[in-house]
């Protein structure tokens, strides 16, 4: 009996290890799908977040940082795009990333999303506006 005890322990500690392994598998660097930014994902109070960390044109022409210019909040448009966070507030729920925001700086807009693993490089974002999405494929940074 005391052997079985020891058994059932030892295999709850081993599934709970794993499930917590499997839900922190989108932590790390992402290349978003145009390759123009790294995005790094990372868990805050059981929340997951990103920000970018890398942008292939971080300058603007005269020199100066790329400012986030088209946020809609005017406080928030002195700053830089290097260092945003993006993504926002996602719960892992049946291998899915969900209740989550994406904040495209291209456009101000932010977005209802998802997110979920497509293989062992690939993190798919879909992106929600009412009933129009719009999925892209990140790729896991190097």
């Amino acid at each position: 009996m005391k052997r079985i005890m020891v058994l059932i322990f030892t295999l709850s500690i081993a599934l709970s290890s794993k499930a917590q392994t499997w839900q922190d598998a989108c932590i790390g660097g992402w290349i978003n799908g145009d390759g123009d930014a790294k995005i790094e994902i990372y868990k805050k109070d059981n929340k997951y977040y990103g920000k970018i960390t890398w942008l292939r044109e971080p300058n603007e022409e005269d020199g100066k940082p790329k400012l986030d210019d088209e946020n809609p909040d005017e406080t928030k448009q002195s700053q830089p795009i290097m260092g945003l966070v993006i993504l926002k507030n996602f719960d892992f729920e049946d291998g899915f990333w969900k209740n989550g925001t994406i904040y495209d700086p291209k456009n101000g807009k932010t977005y209802k999303c998802e997110m979920w693993l497509d293989g062992k490089t690939g993190l798919k974002i879909r992106g929600y506006w009412g009933v129009v999405y719009r999925t892209e494929t990140w790729t896991k940074a190097k």
